[in-house]
């Protein structure tokens, strides 16, 4: 059992389509308005059918008053880290502390480069994003003395102006899967969000990839329940269960609190582009989900009888 104790966030994950135009836009108001606490949207600067999704995010941030927003994740090979944490800085403080940093190594590198990016193997991918992990940081470090300064082989910042400091506690959230990475996260990110239909295993995958980052967080001095485990989701509702995340609202919700007492997640992202389906996990999977893992919670603090 790996329940790392942390409050229950649940989002959606929603297509960045432009056509039409305000669609996307329209689904974050929506999932506003239906209570969520996330809303993000995929990161690829190179297909034309989608918006740019910082111009998104900016967008839907000033149409939407309390749910907090992120990318899922941001391509940094095609967003220069020094200028991307001054842009997340600057929109965090005209959100209200509403904004999540989710990144990416980057993955489509016959896209990447056809849009002026580096292509890079998987292992200088890691070392790239770790070195932009740093020099965002470095950015926001605004009380720290002196300029930032960042030497390293991807990404070089010789002398920068600290500055501004977001609103809020910025969380850094990357998604991962491999060994490297996964180690990566537990020794610099806040968050790991990775995809439930990506892993060849599914849920069971979660464990092993798990004990990368509690690992590498150990090492690096730090306790593994620094690190928030998100996941997004996908699945049907239904009148009768036939799977997993297959069937009505309160098996739903006792399959995510399973993988919050199993596993560790403690941030659910539902991957749809269907208002009523937003309604329906907002009101009636979120609260059962919280009150099951609650109660269990409350469960192993009393201990045995």
């Amino acid at each position: 059992m790996s329940d790392y104790g942390h409050d229950l966030l649940f989002g959606t994950f929603v297509t960045p389509t432009n056509q039409p135009a305000a669609h996307a836009v329209d689904l974050a108001v929506a999932s506003d308005r239906a209570g969520l606490d996330l809303v993000t949207f995929q990161d690829h600067p190179y297909q034309p059918r989608f918006h740019d999704t910082w111009t998104l995010l900016s967008y839907a941030a000033s149409r939407t008053s309390r749910i907090h927003l992120s990318a899922n994740v941001l391509n940094l090979p095609l967003r220069q880290p020094a200028v991307l944490a001054r842009s997340a800085a600057s929109l965090d403080l005209l959100s209200g502390g509403r904004l999540e940093l989710g990144l990416g190594a980057g993955g489509f590198w016959d896209a990447i480069e056809a849009m002026g990016g580096r292509r890079l193997s998987a292992g200088q991918a890691v070392e790239a994003l770790e070195e932009g992990i740093t020099v965002i940081r470095e950015i926001w470090a605004a009380d720290k003395p002196g300029p930032v300064r960042v030497a390293g082989k991807y990404y070089r910042v010789h002398g920068a102006k600290r500055g501004p400091k977001p609103a809020h506690d910025v969380g850094i959230w990357v998604g991962a899967y491999k060994p490297r990475m996964l180690r990566l996260i537990g020794r610099a990110a806040d968050g790991w969000l990775p995809s439930l239909g990506y892993l060849p295993g599914g849920v069971e995958d979660l464990a092993e990839l798990n004990a990368h980052i509690d690992g590498a967080a150990v090492a690096a001095g730090r306790e593994p329940g620094a690190v928030r485990r998100l996941l997004n989701v996908s699945g049907r509702f239904a009148p009768t269960g036939r799977a997993f995340l297959d069937g009505p609202a309160e098996q739903w919700a006792e399959d995510l609190a399973g993988l919050t007492l199993e596993y560790g997640i403690t941030g659910f992202i539902l991957g749809t582009d269907d208002e009523y389906t937003i309604e329906a996990f907002a009101a009636e999977v979120a609260p059962a989900t919280r009150e099951l893992v609650a109660a269990e919670r409350g469960a192993v603090a009393a201990g045995p009888a």
